[in-house]
């Protein structure tokens, strides 16, 4: 007994002593979900994987986006998840992205936009996009010449408020990840009363990118790099997106 209580005690204090990384995000499912939720996101997955294996603690939180750059940006934080290059080029980014993400338009069923790729596809449009997210010099140029008007959410429960807010009619349609659009839909039951209605550019890699006022930065990134190719060898990536219903990217 005396071994066994030992054993434990010298285990908590090394867990207690270990080191923490942070990282912040909104929620982003199935990238990223809720802090403390049985299924986080397999980003968050993999993050426990990789710096757990390195000796580190994970600690992950929610906060709006918009709040969860400033963190890491300023140093407050050491990573925010589910980034693009362009939303944070000053960020430390590693060579293995963490996803393949695509973008498209969400409407009402019954409604009939449809994007085909012309700024005059928007013309009149209200779309309803989330504060702080970067959509690409492209979609800033169609809004321009469409003069249709881009309203942005900053709610921590952004993309339901963003939902809500189209299936009343206050907005025409949303833009949004294809992955994240679908798990938020049939969380919320109203999977039959939304479609696509066109995608919007081209698959864009995804990352979690550390902060470009720490030090420690790039050995994070590094780890993740080496830890995302070590478990697609493993296989054990494939097994953690198919908890997710997701294929690996590659």
């Amino acid at each position: 007994m005396r071994t066994l209580c030992l054993s434990l005690a010298l285990l908590m204090g090394s867990v207690a002593g270990a080191e923490s990384i942070s990282l912040r995000a909104d929620v982003w499912f199935p990238m990223n979900g809720e802090a403390g939720a049985s299924r986080p996101g397999y980003m968050i997955e993999v993050a426990e994987k990789v710096f757990g294996a390195a000796g580190y603690q994970l600690d992950y939180g929610n906060q709006p986006w918009v709040r969860a750059v400033r963190d890491v940006r300023e140093g407050l934080a050491d990573c925010v998840v589910g980034a693009y290059w362009i939303d944070t080029p000053d960020f430390v980014f590693g060579e293995e992205p963490l996803g393949m993400d695509i973008q498209a338009f969400f409407v009402r069923r019954d409604h009939p936009f449809r994007y085909q790729g012309q700024a005059q596809d928007l013309r009149g449009l209200r779309i309803g996009v989330i504060g702080g997210y970067a959509y690409g010099e492209e979609y800033e140029r169609l809004i321009q010449l469409s003069g249709a008007i881009s309203e942005p959410m900053n709610d921590d429960n952004a993309l339901e408020q963003n939902i809500r807010k189209m299936l009343a009619g206050r907005i025409d349609a949303t833009l949004e990840s294809t992955f994240v659009m679908q798990a938020k839909l049939k969380d919320l039951g109203l999977q039959h009363q939304v479609v696509m209605a066109g995608q919007f550019g081209e698959p864009t890699p995804t990352y979690i990118a550390c902060s470009p006022a720490k030090p420690t930065s790039k050995h994070y990134v590094t780890l993740l790099d080496e830890g995302i190719r070590a478990m697609r060898a493993s296989g054990e990536l494939q097994v953690i997106l198919q908890r997710y219903g997701l294929e690996d990217w590659q």
